[in-house]
């Protein structure tokens, strides 16, 4: 495949173009300008031999070839490069990410860890992990809310080399930026007010385990040249620290935002993106693989509890019938609570959402209005955060393991949440 440009006004993610025994198939975005194929703007298409696509203006021409031949950059001024897909500065320290890998084989196995599924979209998920698990290379999971994100970042920690170390989970849309920058790299006593001692962050506690970064897209920009320099030199600094310490951590970070997009934004830094995706590994949502929906019920209704009585109700064809046909805008978690509450009432449901609290309305809450907005915000995070783990134990007597699980949430981030708020010594 040989791609020739002869314009400099090209978005870093302009189009996809990936080799298939047929040919290539190219994939565009849909946005302005868009994107030509032989004089026909498309969003995918598969590309004939010399095929010429366009930005709104002349850009690119495709050779079927048997080798991947990329042109060397014209001299044309400094902004050229950052129009470029992939500045050559980042390719010369990325050399994994020079060429796109192809698709690989659709794996065999029905389950990967907790997960379970019979779709070959999944199985191709299970496969690109499987392979990510055997490595120690940062891996970037992507895919909408409730898909299953997490479970299969534990499944690829326990099925590596470290599956006996730690498992630290760090949700990095839940804190302010201040809070969570200790919370990611520890601070020393005095490095702020209310510092009273020294706290080893995440990335130190996890050392010669993994860290997984949940929401990753919503990371504040004045962190990301932080977590870059983590990446790429694998080490960190506490608040408050001139010196730099060494940490052996394999990363996992999550988001069900397209990252991509947030780099053309602006609002996501594209060295940091490419550090992230060394191994992208998507996740496609419950209405993609409604096939897997007959297993995804049966390991749900076991994990729940169910006795054989209820398992056979919620089993029949008609109903399993019924839920793939549903929507699932929640994914697997929306599934879960359906079942759930079809436990509770012991019937088997319409798969209906339920009743919504309309959020055009605010809830009444006390606030202090002499607070800074941050201090506010700060506070109110750590009641909900109180309130919500305390009476998830109390649902659960009591039981982590069995509480973690019904949240959705690593055991030994939720010991560390009970230890930070005195609910458990």
């Amino acid at each position: 495949m040989n791609l020739s440009n002869e314009e400099s006004a090209v978005s870093r993610f302009h189009c996809e173009m990936k080799p298939e025994q047929k040919g290539a198939r190219a994939r565009a975005p849909d946005e302005r300008p868009g994107t030509y194929v032989d004089g026909v703007r498309w969003r995918q298409s598969r590309a004939r031999g010399r095929s010429g696509s366009t930005g709104g203006h002349p850009l690119a021409r495709h050779d079927a070839r048997d080798e991947v031949v990329v042109p060397e950059r014209p001299a044309m001024g400094p902004d050229f490069e950052d129009a470029l897909p992939m500045p050559r500065r980042q390719t010369e320290a990325l050399p994994e990410l020079k060429q796109e890998p192809g698709p690989l084989p659709t794996s065999e196995r029905a389950t990967f860890g907790d997960l379970v599924a019979t779709s070959a979209a999944t199985r191709a998920s299970f496969e690109r992990m499987a392979c990510a698990a055997a490595s120690n290379a940062t891996v970037l999971l992507e895919g909408e809310t409730g898909t299953g994100k997490s479970r299969a970042a534990h499944a690829i920690h326990r099925s590596g080399a470290r599956a006996n170390a730690p498992f630290l989970v760090v949700d990095c849309g839940a804190l302010p930026s201040n809070l969570l920058e200790s919370e990611l790299f520890g601070h020393e006593k005095g490095a702020f007010t209310g510092a009273i001692q020294r706290r080893v962050g995440a990335f130190e506690e996890a050392d010669g385990g993994t860290i997984f970064l949940d929401e990753i897209g919503e990371l504040p920009a004045e962190l990301q040249p932080k977590l870059l320099r983590v990446l790429e030199n694998r080490e960190i600094r506490r608040l408050g620290s001139n010196t730099y310490q060494a940490v052996n951590v394999r990363v996992i970070a999550a988001t069900h935002r397209d990252l991509r997009e947030e780099v053309q934004a602006g609002r996501f830094r594209a060295d940091l993106y490419f550090r992230l995706a060394v191994v992208g590994i998507p996740i496609p949502s419950l209405r993609e693989r409604t096939e897997d929906i007959p297993l995804i019920v049966e390991r749900i209704l076991a994990g729940l509890g169910a006795t054989p009585e209820q398992l056979a109700k919620l089993t029949t064809p008609d109903f399993l019938a019924r839920l793939q046909r549903a929507a699932w805008p929640g994914n697997v978690r929306e599934l879960r609570n359906h079942l759930e509450r079809c436990l509770v009432f012991q019937s088997a449901l319409p798969p209906t959402a339920p009743d919504a609290v309309n959020p055009l309305v605010p809830a009444s809450r006390a606030v202090d209005p002499l607070l800074t907005y941050a201090e506010s915000r700060r506070r109110a995070l750590e009641s909900f955060e109180r309130d919500y783990v305390e009476a998830l134990l109390k649902l659960h007597g009591g039981k982590v393991s069995q509480a973690a699980a019904a949240a959705d949430m690593d055991r030994v981030y939720l010991y560390r949440l009970l230890r930070r708020h005195g609910l458990k010594s």
